[in-house]
């Protein structure tokens, strides 16, 4: 039996983690950020709203195999080679994960953000078989490394899809980097945020978009109107990689960012995390770019132009600064995290290309997040 998802959602399928939808004829597109938000999303962070990180199709069926028909589109930076496009299936804790290496790809130029070209590629099925027989929830974590258009459902004949039973864990929602966004995990359900919710039982929300955490007030506003019981945001790494900030505006947009959210999430606990480790802009103010190897380094500049630029140093004492003062004010539910507790210079071997944690690393960090932060909501 098969079925057009755009016809199951929100009657037979429940979408996790996405708050609007590009309808493309034949499928349907999920993206992370509300239909109001599409004005003001500058054209590179809208490429990282439509890749549905940490979004996922919740059901209840009946059938021992499920197939999901799609057409994905995903970035190739050369030299590096393409990844293959991951989907997984989580059954009663068990997980299963398929990869495809069908569908387009938009070849960047490494030398110029604004040059890539499209090779086009045909859409693509997956087939999870051999499930357990009977009724039973299941999560298809959707890929954390492309688009995707959602195109077909299938299912056994005689068998059944229904609405998943709603989701009683805690309802937590990140904001943060790529390395929230979590590209280089090897697939969707293991991109960090996702191996802590999974620990600590919530139920999560992932707003981690690659190069383009800035702390933007749609984003903000984003969280403000969630049904968030928790909230983390983890900042300071693409301020530098970026030279977006200097130390002035980044705290004050912080204030601002915190001001927002809390005109409606009261007393829900907040948790501000700062960078992980990163070698080059540790001690040296960004922008950061790739080298001939891969690896990501700091431009030297003028003195006089580097004033009050950041390193990541002094953004974890900005962050820490912030959220002591607010405490003071009486914010009782707003704690700081250090993103070295995560993953610090020890852990510098599963960071390639000194910026971004490879799957052993994600995983590491998933499962610090879970015992050093989610564990201690009461």
């Amino acid at each position: 039996m098969q079925y057009a998802i755009k016809d199951l959602i929100g009657e037979k399928i429940i979408v996790q983690g996405a708050l609007d939808y590009d309808n493309r004829g034949e499928g349907i597109s999920p993206r992370r950020l509300p239909a109001w938000t599409r004005s003001q999303i500058p054209q590179l962070m809208d490429v990282m709203v439509r890749m549905p990180s940490g979004v996922r199709l919740r059901f209840n069926t009946d059938s021992t195999s499920i197939g999901i028909t799609f057409h994905a589109t995903n970035l190739v930076t050369p030299p590096r080679p393409r990844r293959p496009i991951p989907l997984t299936l989580e059954v009663n804790g068990e997980r299963y994960a398929k990869f495809s290496t069908e569908g387009n790809q938009i070849i960047l130029n490494s030398d110029d953000r604004t040059d890539f070209k499209l090779e086009r590629g045909p859409p693509d099925t997956v087939l999870f078989n051999d499930l357990t027989a009977g009724e039973k929830t299941c999560e298809l974590w959707l890929p954390h490394n492309a688009f995707i258009e959602l195109r077909t459902l299938t299912i056994d004949d005689r068998s059944t899809i229904s609405l998943a039973p709603p989701d009683d864990r805690t309802q937590w929602i990140h904001y943060g980097s790529s390395i929230s966004h979590c590209m280089e995990a090897e697939d969707p359900s293991l991109i960090w945020p996702a191996v802590a919710a999974r620990i600590s039982n919530h139920c999560l929300q992932n707003l981690g978009f690659g190069g383009q955490c800035h702390l933007d007030q749609f984003v903000a506003r984003t969280i403000r109107d969630s049904n968030a019981e928790v909230i983390s945001i983890k900042a300071g790494i693409n301020v530098i990689n970026m030279d977006s900030m200097k130390e002035r505006i980044f705290e004050s947009t912080l204030h601002g960012f915190l001001d927002t959210i809390r005109d409606r999430k009261k007393s829900e606990p907040i948790f501000v995390v700062s960078a992980i480790y990163c070698p080059a802009a540790e001690h040296h103010p960004g922008p950061t770019i790739p080298d001939a190897e891969g690896k990501f380094i700091t431009i030297p500049g003028h003195a006089q132009v580097r004033d009050g630029c950041m390193t990541l140093l002094q953004s974890r004492v900005v962050l820490e600064r912030v959220v002591t003062v607010r405490r003071e004010a009486g914010d009782d539910n707003l704690y700081y995290v250090n993103g070295l507790d995560l993953f610090g210079e020890a852990d510098a071997g599963n960071l390639p290309d000194d910026l971004h944690p490879n799957p052993e690393g994600y995983v590491r960090m998933g499962e610090r997040f879970a015992e050093k932060v989610l564990s201690s909501i009461k």
